[in-house]
């Protein structure tokens, strides 16, 4: 596909196959890039902007009857899906942290805060976050970690 985008434009290249961490080869390695990217904020963390897009696609899992009618393949096939649906149930999400003392259990309990398990771990929507830690803060919590998460699986 790169290659006829650039042809139809007239422009010769050369096409040099990267794996992870395209964006820091510009420009001490090439002069563009053709990546993959659902936001771009990685490629603009990185001071590359887009400048045209050669396709839009969306992800779509497909079996033919005859895969999905032999078990071992139709394991695959589910193995597949189960980690699509956990990339699609992570988008908009952040892992919150926060080690917790026996004794401060029952207060966050009570907020509603958590479902706490032994961990006192929780997914929350991103947007979210920002009102609920001020509100962990005024109830006591120390050292809670905010991370993005890649993948949630049921």
């Amino acid at each position: 596909m790169t290659k006829a985008f650039f042809e139809k434009m007239g422009v010769p290249v050369e096409i040099f196959y990267s794996y992870g961490a395209t964006e820091a080869k510009v420009p001490e390695l090439v002069d563009v890039v053709v990546d993959l990217t659902e936001t771009g904020s990685t490629l603009r963390k990185n001071g590359l902007k887009i400048v045209d897009i050669i396709a839009e696609s969306s992800t779509k899992l497909i079996a033919n009857k005859k895969s999905w009618d032999d078990p071992e393949k139709r394991k695959d096939i589910k193995e597949i899906r189960t980690l699509l649906l956990a990339v699609i149930e992570a988008r908009g999400k952040v892992l919150i942290v926060k080690v917790l003392r026996p004794q401060e259990i029952p207060k966050y309990v009570e907020q509603g805060y958590f479902d706490i398990g032994i961990t006192g771990l929780d997914w929350v929507n991103k947007g979210d976050i920002n009102i609920l830690i001020p509100k962990l803060k005024a109830l006591g919590a120390e050292d809670i970690l905010e991370l993005d998460i890649s993948k949630i699986v049921h």
